[in-house]
């Protein structure tokens, strides 16, 4: 059975990004689902100076293994002020410290979402950019707009956005 890990790139308790990452990664057919929580990993604000005087916390090797562990990674990206979470950046930060091809060359399925239109389209297309550099294998992308709108009682409730979502899903589905 494969390891996929579903994560949400905020801090929020009650994060739309981990509920559609959730989602998608339950969507897979034989694969154990491990979701997690930025919040289970207490990371500093990333610095140089208290890298240097303090070393990398243990919860960035924790976190940092949970992906290595992984055959395949599901990430939803929030979207604050058109750039990555303060949180998901810090914890992206302190990864990179530990190895810079942090996403190991694991299968990913990109998304983002926000209560918006946009569904969050700058971080994902920020995303897109970087994490290639970053050891990330990003074998779909999907940017879903409004949330609250699109997602009712826990299905998706337009059906465009059902198969888009889908046809990304497979797409992860394939190459595990």
């Amino acid at each position: 059975m494969k390891k996929v890990i579903a994560l949400g790139g905020s801090n929020s308790k009650k994060s739309i990004n981990k509920i559609l990452a959730t989602h998608a990664a339950n969507m897979l057919k034989g694969a154990e689902v491990k979701v997690l929580d930025l919040n289970n990993y207490e990371l500093p604000l990333y610095g140089i100076d208290l890298e240097n005087e303090n070393g990398i916390p243990q919860d960035a090797h924790n976190l940092l293994k949970e992906i290595k562990d992984a055959d395949g990674i599901v990430l939803s990206l929030a979207e604050h002020n058109g750039a990555y979470s303060t949180a998901f950046k810090n914890a992206f930060d302190w990864l990179s410290r530990i190895d810079g091809k942090l996403w190991s060359e694991k299968p990913m399925l990109l998304m983002a979402t926000s209560p918006g239109a946009r569904g969050g389209a700058t971080v994902l297309e920020i995303a897109r950019g970087r994490f290639p550099y970053m050891g990330g294998n990003i074998v779909a992308d999907v940017s879903f707009p409004s949330f609250f709108d699109n997602f009712k009682e826990g299905v998706v409730a337009d059906e465009t956005l059902n198969k888009q979502l889908e046809v990304a899903v497979g797409k992860l589905q394939e190459v595990l």
